[in-house]
């Protein structure tokens, strides 16, 4: 039997969400609650719209005065941890969810709930529309949780504040200036907790993709501090690294060398149905004696709909290579239809990159398996 991640909210999970309410809301039916949850249309609800429709229901058993009701909520997160109830995936937020739609004209009560509701279900999306809405007021709170003593409120502060947050509404302002998000990435660069610390990454990387500018300087300055920062940084310029960006790849020595030698690139299928793998071999070489920093990466260039082809790269390794080293590889690239990418068949492209240089590149078919 197939599992759906819409799935999570079943009805095991309303019944037990239900007691809790009943202990929370004044003359709470249950039955009502369940009946208004599962309507007509909730088998054709998607996860999102199954949670949006949770906060909408939730919004007709809570107190009309959003104050009360965040005390509510608060009171409910108290008895799901009472009840050994902890946050592992997403099933709970409908709850931020609750707080964006209903508190956003009440900053200070929301602000409340926003922090003490994060230390048990994510709001990172709940946060943006309060940045949107209230500006540099929001900001500023949020510097604020940086310091906070609670590891998942200051990885609210850098991730609710991302750019380009995947899944979320994009901040334009912050996207077009982000130097009002650079003081909480400062606080939170040497973090004790890694789940912070790739949070502040995740944003340098949003950013890099609008200010690459901003991202070299930083990345210059933290460069050497620790090895976290030094890590945060790498995974940081993720991005500006696989564009090939010189002054990133120069920080960290990769720069193009023709003592290291691609040989005996082939593509061991040229033609690849759909559904299937692309297969190619190559061989790698340093005829240096000395040992030479390699980031080795492929590049895909994808038929697009308009005739014209977009590359993404994918990495390989990044190492050391021995003097007179030699690696022979076989690496193959899945074609399996996902609802992320759409693919077109016809001539796609291949290429080999060392060091952000394209050294290599060949063509390939993609077919319709039928």
């Amino acid at each position: 039997m197939s599992y759906l991640l819409k799935d999570i909210y079943s009805e095991t999970f309303f019944n037990t969400f239900s007691e809790i309410l009943g202990q929370v809301i004044p003359g709470f039916s249950k039955e009502t609650f369940i009946r208004r949850t599962f309507e007509e249309s909730w088998p054709e609800k998607e996860l999102k719209e199954r949670m949006y429709h949770t906060s909408f229901v939730l919004k007709s058993v809570l107190s009309e005065d959003f104050q009360q009701a965040a005390a509510q909520i608060e009171a409910i997160i108290n008895l799901l941890r009472s009840n050994g109830i902890r946050e592992n995936t997403i099933e709970f937020m409908f709850l931020p969810d609750f707080i964006e739609k209903y508190g956003i004209n009440d900053f200070d009560t929301s602000v409340k709930t926003i922090e003490m509701l994060t230390q048990f279900t994510s709001c990172e999306y709940a946060v943006r529309p309060f940045i949107i809405k209230h500006g540099d007021k929001m900001i500023q709170q949020m510097l604020r949780w940086s310091n906070h003593e609670n590891h998942h409120v200051r990885r609210l502060s850098s991730e609710g504040s991302r750019p380009r947050l995947p899944w979320a509404m994009a901040l334009p302002e912050l996207k077009k200036n982000p130097a009002p998000v650079l003081p909480i990435l400062e606080n939170l660069k040497n973090d004790p907790s890694e789940y912070v610390r790739r949070s502040v990454a995740n944003s340098l990387n949003d950013i890099s993709k609008d200010n690459p500018e901003i991202v070299i300087r930083i990345s210059k300055e933290w460069y050497g501090n620790n090895p976290e920062t030094n890590a945060v940084i790498k995974h940081g310029c993720r991005t500006l690294l696989k564009q090939g960006n010189p002054e990133m790849l120069a920080l960290y020595d990769l720069t193009d060398n023709p003592r290291i030698v691609v040989k005996d690139f082939r593509i061991l299928t040229p033609v690849v149905k759909t559904g299937d793998y692309l297969i190619f071999s190559f061989t790698l070489i340093n005829t240096d004696t000395q040992i030479q920093a390699v980031r080795l990466e492929y590049g895909i260039y994808y038929l697009r709909q308009n005739g014209q082809h977009s590359r993404k790269v994918f990495k390989i390794t990044e190492k050391q290579m021995q003097p007179n080293e030699k690696t022979e590889a076989t690496y193959k690239q899945s074609f399996r239809i996902i609802t992320t990418r759409q693919f077109y068949t016809g001539q796609q492209k291949l290429s080999i990159i060392l060091n952000g240089q394209e050294r290599e590149i060949a063509d390939f078919e993609l077919i319709v398996n039928q």
